[in-house]
């Protein structure tokens, strides 16, 4: 097993439509706005952008995020990343009787070198602090998409 390397799966049930859904998620430069642990987006081009996370453990992930994929026909938004994370998350938005199902998919890698060393014991806690960063997330979505 390659303890440095997570996929994570969250699904998001929604009371707002797939359209309005994906169009907060699509500006990624606005992130910041709605979920906290999100504490910069910095555009370096069109599709690329400098992002810095942080959650309830004391220490921040900085990547670069390459759009690779951006279909409002299909829901799907996928970005490419390298830095402290190397691999790629997804947002597929779908619709889910009346409201939405947003599926948020990430597979990547921690080349940070702290994380990297903490690896095996950290990773119940590098988990947890995904889940805590997600129900965070959620709840600024819904916050945003009430306010729009």
């Amino acid at each position: 097993m390659d303890w440095t390397h997570y996929d994570f799966r969250t699904r998001w049930s929604l009371p707002f439509p797939p359209g309005a859904v994906y169009a907060v998620l699509e500006r990624l430069e606005d992130y910041p706005r709605w979920w906290p642990q999100v504490r910069s987006v910095t555009r370096t081009g069109g599709a690329t952008a400098v992002l810095t996370m942080r959650s309830a453990l004391p220490y921040d992930l900085t990547c670069t995020a390459r759009e690779t994929c951006h279909d409002p026909a299909t829901g799907m938004l996928e970005i490419a990343l390298s830095g402290d994370l190397e691999g790629r998350a997804r947002w597929t938005v779908t619709a889910d009787g009346a409201g939405t199902l947003a599926r948020y998919d990430q597979a990547v890698d921690v080349t940070k070198p702290l994380l990297r060393r903490l690896a095996v014991p950290g990773r119940p806690l590098f988990r947890a602090n995904h889940r805590l960063m997600m129900r965070a997330g959620r709840r600024g979505l819904l916050r945003r998409l009430e306010a729009v």
